[in-house]
């Protein structure tokens, strides 16, 4: 069994995909189009997929008890061992597509990047997986699926001699062959099932499906629309921020999430630091929230930048319902949805970078937007930071919380204090975990480092 610290589970590194960076790599070492830019992980655990900013979508299938690579602690023959190998996820890689290209608005004389913002898996049928995956501007529904290539073999007539029989070996009935079809090989591939597109003026920044398996929510700067995924023509607008006159505009919608039960339940978070639920039982347009979750912020940390650290980057519920987790540039939040008055746990987050807030806004990394989740049971949430690292946070406060880093060391600087002194920011604020996933079922945790991912697992 591995040693715990506290009482948490001892994370350690298990798989790698892509090119490591070395220290005091930066992002100017990477093509553009290589950055990671969305991860999901599918109902069961058993499929990964990222996007990135270049329009690719890479699936990762987790391999078979019998094709996993076991550590010898794995191997010993003791129930604690048979559970650990069982919920090491070890993936391999399934498949690559191209889901978005760049375009252009000629209308509005804007360029479309093709960059993934969001990616969601949906229940599939007859052994097909479907994955959602939007850009800027339109929405796909790919089906991911497994396909025999079959070819010919054999020749009509068989070569005798080294010369094929002529027309009396035919008659004769010597050589001739009926061709037989056979199956080289199996491959998966992607097709586009449906496009949803035409529907969002604005940028989109999150898809979020429903528990019905049939729906989802798609959110831009100023509105929210909610699909059917069998009807690509026409969507229901749910609620609209977009005021009269946009000189009065003072907030924009950044991310939106379902609840995982109750299908009429959903919330979105805006610019404001404020997350609220709606319910789509109580009228057709959502704009008067059920709830909101706000909290007043503190007279003695405002500054000039407040409005820039308070805009919410990430919300999302637990797996059963019960909290939210929201994420902004200097904070984590963790919410009852039974009350609205206080967060249950806030977690300060980037103290340090505080005093360097304007040299951030003119590097424009203030305006990094960091995920955050709950894991499998909601008794830790998962989130980035610079410098390659991750933050496993305890929701409940029963076990430390841990920074670590993203590579085949963890905890190499897990207690290390920030790789700068006062006067300069750090050369490697390229290097940063934007966005993270938790497997559905274990103690899995997928980090997008950049341009690589990692797989990490607790026990």
């Amino acid at each position: 069994m591995a040693a715990t610290r506290g009482g948490a589970p001892e994370w350690r590194f298990f798989q790698v995909f892509g090119e490591e960076q070395p220290d005091g790599a930066g992002v100017e070492d990477i093509q553009e189009a290589d950055l990671l830019s969305a991860l999901d992980f599918d109902e069961t655990g058993n499929y990964l997929a990222t996007g990135d900013r270049g329009g690719r979508i890479v699936v990762f299938e987790r391999a078979t008890p019998d094709e996993q690579q076991l550590t010898p602690d794995d191997q010993r023959p003791c129930p604690a061992a048979a559970l650990r190998a069982k919920e090491k996820a070890q993936y391999r890689f399934l498949t690559e597509f191209q889901s978005h290209e760049p375009e252009f608005d000629f209308l509005k004389s804007l360029e479309i990047e093709e960059k993934i913002n969001s990616m969601r898996w949906c229940k599939g049928t007859m052994g097909c997986k479907m994955l959602l995956s939007t850009n800027d501007k339109t929405i796909k529904l790919w089906k991911v699926y497994g396909k025999k290539i079959k070819t010919v073999s054999n020749m009509n007539i068989e070569p005798r001699n080294g010369c094929a029989g002529g027309p009396a070996a035919v008659m004769r009935g010597r050589g001739l062959r009926l061709p037989l079809m056979a199956t080289c090989e199996r491959v998966v591939t992607a097709t586009p099932k449906r496009t949803f597109a035409n529907a969002h003026a604005y940028h989109i920044n999150s898809v979020a499906l429903c528990s019905d398996g049939e729906s989802f929510l798609s959110c831009d700067d100023l509105r929210l629309n909610l699909w059917n995924l069998r009807d690509a023509k026409c969507c229901f607008n749910i609620v609209d921020v977009k005021p009269a006159n946009m000189e009065a505009l003072s907030k924009v919608l950044t991310s939106a999430d379902f609840h995982p039960i109750d299908c009429h339940t959903f919330l979105y978070s805006s610019s404001r630091g404020c997350v609220r639920l709606g319910d789509m039982r109580a009228a057709a347009l959502c704009d008067a929230s059920a709830k909101s979750f706000e909290e007043p912020e503190d007279p003695a940390t405002k500054s000039f930048f407040s409005e820039i650290t308070s805009s919410i980057a990430s919300a999302r519920f637990s797996r059963d319902g019960r909290n939210i987790v929201t994420r902004d540039y200097l904070s984590v939040r963790i919410w009852d949805v039974r009350v609205e008055t206080r967060p249950l746990k806030t977690i300060a987050m980037h103290e340090h970078l505080r005093p360097k807030l304007c040299d951030l806004y003119e590097k424009d990394c203030i305006f990094d937007k960091f995920e955050c989740c709950f894991n499998h049971n909601a008794t830790h949430v998962l989130t980035g930071s610079y410098q390659n690292r991750f933050h496993l946070l305890s929701a409940d406060g029963s076990t430390p919380d841990l920074a670590l880093e993203a590579s085949q060391t963890p905890y190499r600087r897990a207690s290390a204090p920030p790789l700068y002194s006062a006067a300069d920011l750090p050369p490697d604020f390229s290097r940063r975990v934007l966005h993270t996933a938790f497997h559905p079922q274990h103690n899995v945790a997928a980090i997008a480092a950049t341009s690589t991912l990692y797989i990490m697992n607790g026990t």
